[in-house]
């Protein structure tokens, strides 16, 4: 089968000077597997992220360091915060013969019927679970049909969907993956009036009531005075 191919070089410069690779567009990363030690590696920024981006953390990659070739997997990656760009990576050496660990993400399948028909909102409570398998059989994610979730409180665990052959999954398999869940209608906040605002309405309705035009209080004297007359 074949795998990407990514080039690498050893590399001398370690520590606070690994910034001015960075700067240069270079790559910094280290392979280790069972039983060796690990090495410091160099690479283009470039190339390690195209490769990244077509296996992810699940795909077998040649790794080819000074000309020897390596089978890997990406084990992990640090990224820079506010560009979230890599900024250095570890890559486990494998043997093609022996099964690995590794996260592999679940990706849901379909739209629950209860979203369809507006009866419930769907929650995805888990992302990834940790399988076991050869190299060459990790799945780069596990398909998850969530169609039939009709109801609210509907739910699929790990142990009820289907599971690729020659994979193992070492997550418990009683855990939910996705859920529905009741839709929560929140209710319109009430208008806010202002403490100041509300003193001086109330200050105007009173004033309204007590005051007085100086028609009204003439007419009320004209009245006074003819009933007196």
């Amino acid at each position: 089968m074949k795998h990407p191919v990514l080039n690498a070089t050893k590399r001398s410069i370690v520590g606070k000077q690994v910034k001015k690779l960075r700067r240069e567009g270079i790559f910094p990363a280290n392979v280790y597997g069972k039983e060796l030690a690990s090495v410091s590696l160099q690479m283009p920024l470039k190339e390690f992220t195209d490769v990244y981006k077509q296996v992810g953390e699940t795909g077998l990659i040649d790794l080819v360091v000074d000309g020897e070739k390596r089978p890997v997997l990406i084990k992990s990656v640090q990224f820079e915060f506010r560009q979230h760009s890599p900024v250095h990576a570890d890559f486990y050496q494998v043997n093609l013969k022996e099964k690995v660990k590794a996260m592999v993400p679940l990706l849901l399948v379909g739209e629950p019927k209860a979203v369809t028909e507006n009866l419930g909102t769907l929650l995805q409570t888990l992302s990834e679970v940790e399988v076991e398998a050869l190299p060459e059989e990790l799945p780069e994610n596990i398909e998850v049909n969530i169609e039939h979730l009709a109801e609210v409180d509907d739910q699929i665990m790990i142990s009820e969907f289907k599971i690729p052959t020659g994979v193992s999954v070492l997550t418990d398999e009683t855990q939910v993956v996705a859920k529905i869940a009741a839709i929560v209608i929140e209710a319109e906040p009430e208008p806010v009036v202002e403490e100041g605002a509300e003193a001086e309405g109330a200050e105007t309705s009173e004033k309204s009531e007590t005051d007085e035009s100086p028609g009204e209080s003439s007419a009320k004297d004209e009245s006074t005075d003819e009933k007196s007359e």
